[in-house]
C-alpha cells in the first residue's frame, strides 16, 4: 500500500469519533438493517393490500370476525383442549431447556456511561481503545488490514467494577447487551449446557447482524471455562471438558451464515452439480457479525489456556483496588448523589480516600451507605462526618457490644492496650494512631487499631520489628504491673511469631538468603510451618522475638507512667480516638519521641527522619493494618 493510499484511511480514535469526523460502522449497519426491513415489511404488505382493496372495488370486502366451526365439533372441544394441554406439559420444558438464559438489555435501558466509572484510568483507557475497534470494526478489518478484538477478559478482585465497566461499554457502544450468568447454562439434561451456550451465541449474532452490533457479557467465566485436564488446572471432572470445548468453539462462529445463506447455499450446490466448473454459480462468503464477547472472573488462574490465546479473548484487563487517587474520585462521585451536611467537604473526601487503602469501589459505596444507616438511627436526612467514622469503625472493627468487666478484668484489658498503644507511639514513625478501646468487638476484649502514615506498598525491616514490639507491648505491661501473663496475649504472640518467621524464612532479614517459599515439603504448607520445622531458622525466630521482649521491657520500664496515664484515660473513658492518645501520652511524657530517638527504638523509615504528623482525625489514614487485640 502507497503513503497516498494509506492517508485515505480516516482515523481511528477516540477524537475522531467524538468530534463527527467517522461515522462508526455499527450506527451504518444499523441504519442499512432498519431499511431493509422496512423494505421486506412493504413487500410482504403490498400483496395483502392489493387483495383487500380488489375485494373492496369488487363489493365484497373483507370483514373481521371470528370464523365458525362446522357442525359437530362442539363433542371434540373438551378432548383437544386436554390433548393439547398434555403437549404443552411435555414439550415446552424439553423446548426451554435448551434455550439460552441470557437477559437482554436494550441501549436505551442501560443508564450507565464511562463516566460513571471513576478510579480507574487506565483500565477505562484500554477498554475505550475497544470500543473504538468495535465502533468502526469494518474501518479497521477492511481499509486497515486489522483484526477487531472478539473477546475480552475482565478479571480483578470482587467489587472492582467488572460489571459496571461491561455496562457502560454497552452503553456507550449503544447496541444490545446481553447478560449472562455461567451458573445459568447448566442443566439438569445431558448436553443442554452445550446447547445453551450454541443459544445464546446465536442470540449474540442474531442481535448483532440487526443492530450493527452485540455485546455478550458472562459473569463467573471460570465456571464454564475452567482448565480441562492436563491443561494446567488439575481439577477436570465429567462433563467440564464438553463444556470447554464447546465455549471455544462458539468464540470462533462469529463468522458462521445464517439459516438463509445456509439455504441458499444448499440450492447452488444441488445447481452445480448439473454445471461445468466453468459456469458454476458463486456462494457469497458468510458476512461476520460484529460481536464483543466480556468475560468476568475473579480466578483468572482457573481458566483454560486454549481460552486465553490470541483468536479468543484477544485481551486481559485487570481491575485491581482503587489508587488514593482513585478512591477519592469514587467518593466524591457516589458522595453527589447521597445527601450529606456541608462538613463533609473536598478535604474530609481526601482524608476518606487515604484512610480506605484497599478498599473496592463496592466497599467504599457501601461504606456511604452504611454511614446513611447511622444517619437513620440519629433521626436525621443526611449523612455527617461522625457517620461516616462509625460506619467505617463498625465495618472493619465490628459493633460495640455491652459486655460487663469485672473490676480486675477491666484493669487488666486497660494495662494491656495501654501497653501497646506506648510501645506504638514509641516506636512506630511510620504508625498513626486511631482507635484505643476496651469495648469489645468481634472476639477482642480491646484493641489498638493503628495504620500506616502512607501508602506504601513496601516495609523495611525496622519497620516490621517495631510491629513485633508493638505486638509484646501488652504482655509486658502485664508482667510489669501484674506480675504474670493472662490468656489474652495469645492473638499478639500470633503476629509477633508470623512477622519474625517471615523475616527469616521469605524476606532474608536475619542473616541468611534462603528462601523457605522456594520449599516444598509433603506438599503445600504456609511459611511460618516451614520455618518453625527448621532448628536453625527457629532458633534465629526465638532470637528475634526475645530481643524485642527485651526491647519493649526497656521502654515500657522507662515510661511506665505512660502506661498508667492511657490505662487511667480508658478506665474514665473506654475508648480513645485519634489525637486523644497523642495528648494523653504528651501531656504524661512530653519529652518521649526525644528519647526514643535517642535511644533508638525508633527506625530509620524514611530518609530524613522527619517527626511525621499527627492529626486529630482517626480516619485519616484508614485503619488498614494491625490490630493488636
Amino acid at each position: 500500500m502507497t503513503v497516498e493510499k494509506y492517508a485515505k484511511v480516516p482515523a481511528v480514535g477516540r477524537a475522531a469519533l467524538s468530534e463527527g469526523l467517522v461515522a462508526d460502522d455499527v450506527a451504518k449497519s444499523r441504519e442499512n438493517n432498519r431499511r431493509y426491513r422496512l423494505r421486506r415489511l412493504a413487500t410482504f404488505l403490498l400483496p395483502i393490500l392489493l387483495f383487500i382493496l380488489y375485494r373492496w372495488a369488487s363489493g365484497n370486502p373483507v370483514t373481521p370476525g371470528i370464523p365458525t366451526a362446522p357442525d359437530g365439533w362442539n363433542d371434540y372441544w373438551p378432548s383437544l383442549i386436554l390433548i393439547l394441554l398434555v403437549g404443552v406439559g411435555l414439550f415446552i420444558p424439553l423446548m426451554g431447556a435448551g434455550r439460552s438464559p441470557h437477559v437482554l438489555f436494550r441501549p436505551s435501558e442501560i443508564d450507565v456511561r464511562m463516566q460513571d466509572v471513576r478510579g480507574i484510568d487506565v483500565v477505562a483507557e484500554e477498554v475505550q481503545r475497544t470500543l473504538e475497534l468495535f465502533l468502526l470494526h469494518k474501518t479497521f478489518k477492511d481499509r486497515m488490514g486489522g483484526h477487531p478484538r472478539r473477546a475480552i477478559l475482565f478479571e480483578g478482585p470482587p467489587g472492582t467494577g467488572k460489571t459496571l465497566m461491561a455496562k457502560a461499554l454497552a452503553g456507550e457502544a449503544n447496541v444490545p447487551f446481553l447478560f449472562v450468568s455461567s451458573s445459568a447454562f447448566q442443566s439438569m439434561y445431558y448436553g443442554q449446557t452445550n446447547r445453551k451456550l450454541r443459544s445464546y451465541f446465536a442470540a449474540l449474532r442474531k442481535a448483532a447482524r440487526e443492530e450493527g452490533g452485540a455485546i455478550g457479557f458472562i459473569e463467573e467465566i471460570d465456571a464454564i471455562g475452567a482448565a480441562r485436564s492436563g491443561m494446567g488446572g488439575g481439577r477436570g471432572a465429567e462433563g467440564v471438558a464438553g463444556v470447554v470445548n464447546e465455549l471455544l468453539i462458539q468464540l470462533q462462529s462469529f463468522d458462521e451464515p445464517t439459516r438463509g445463506a445456509k439455504f441458499r447455499g444448499w440450492w447452488v450446490d444441488k445447481v452445480n452439480r448439473w454445471l461445468p466448473s466453468s459456469h458454476q454459480l458463486k456462494k457469497h462468503p458468510p458476512r461476520p457479525a460484529n460481536i464483543l464477547v466480556v468475560g468476568a472472573t475473579n480466578r483468572a488462574a482457573d481458566l483454560d489456556p486454549a481460552l486465553l490465546r490470541p483468536g479468543r479473548f484477544d485481551r486481559s484487563i485487570f481491575f485491581d483496588v482503587p489508587s488514593r487517587k482513585g478512591r477519592e474520585e469514587i467518593l466524591a462521585y457516589y458522595l453527589e448523589r447521597k445527601a450529606h451536611h456541608d462538613e463533609v467537604d473536598a478535604e474530609r473526601v481526601s482524608q476518606l480516600a487515604a484512610a480506605t487503602m484497599g478498599y473496592s469501589p463496592a466497599m467504599l459505596e457501601n461504606l456511604l451507605n452504611e454511614a446513611l444507616v447511622w444517619a437513620v438511627r440519629r433521626s436525621d436526612d443526611r449523612l455527617s462526618w461522625d457517620d461516616i467514622q462509625q460506619a467505617k469503625m463498625s465495618t472493619e472493627i465490628g459493633l460495640a457490644q455491652p459486655v460487663e468487666y469485672t473490676v480486675a478484668e477491666r484493669r487488666l484489658i486497660a494495662t494491656h492496650e495501654a501497653g501497646h498503644a506506648t510501645v506504638a507511639y514509641l516506636v512506630g514513625n511510620t504508625r498513626l494512631l486511631e482507635v484505643l478501646s476496651i469495648i469489645k468487638r468481634k472476639d477482642a476484649l480491646g484493641l489498638l487499631a493503628h495504620s500506616a502514615s502512607e501508602e506504601r506498598f513496601t516495609k523495611t525491616e525496622g519497620e516490621i520489628k517495631a510491629q513485633i514490639e508493638i505486638a509484646f507491648g501488652g504482655i509486658v505491661a502485664e508482667e510489669l504491673f501484674f506480675g504474670e501473663v493472662s490468656t489474652g496475649p495469645s492473638g499478639d504472640l500470633e503476629v509477633a511469631t508470623t512477622s519474625a518467621a517471615i523475616m527469616v524464612g521469605s524476606l532474608g532479614m536475619a542473616g541468611s538468603y534462603i528462601s523457605f517459599d522456594a520449599m516444598q515439603m509433603g506438599g503445600h504448607q504456609n511459611i511460618v510451618a516451614k520455618v518453625l520445622a527448621n532448628d536453625e531458622a527457629r532458633a534465629k525466630v526465638d532470637q528475634i522475638l526475645n530481643e524485642a521482649h527485651e526491647r519493649v521491657t526497656m521502654m515500657l520500664t522507662t515510661y511506665q507512667h505512660v502506661v498508667e496515664a492511657l490505662r487511667d484515660a480508658l478506665l474514665e473513658q473506654d475508648e480513645l480516638i485519634g489525637n486523644e492518645i497523642n495528648k494523653v501520652v504528651e501531656s504524661a511524657a512530653p519529652d518521649a519521641l526525644e528519647v526514643a530517638e535517642a535511644s533508638g527504638w525508633r527506625p530509620r523509615a524514611v530518609a530524613d527522619r522527619r517527626r511525621l504528623r499527627r492529626i486529630d482525625d482517626p480516619l485519616a489514614n484508614g485503619l488498614d493494618d494491625l490490630k493488636q487485640e
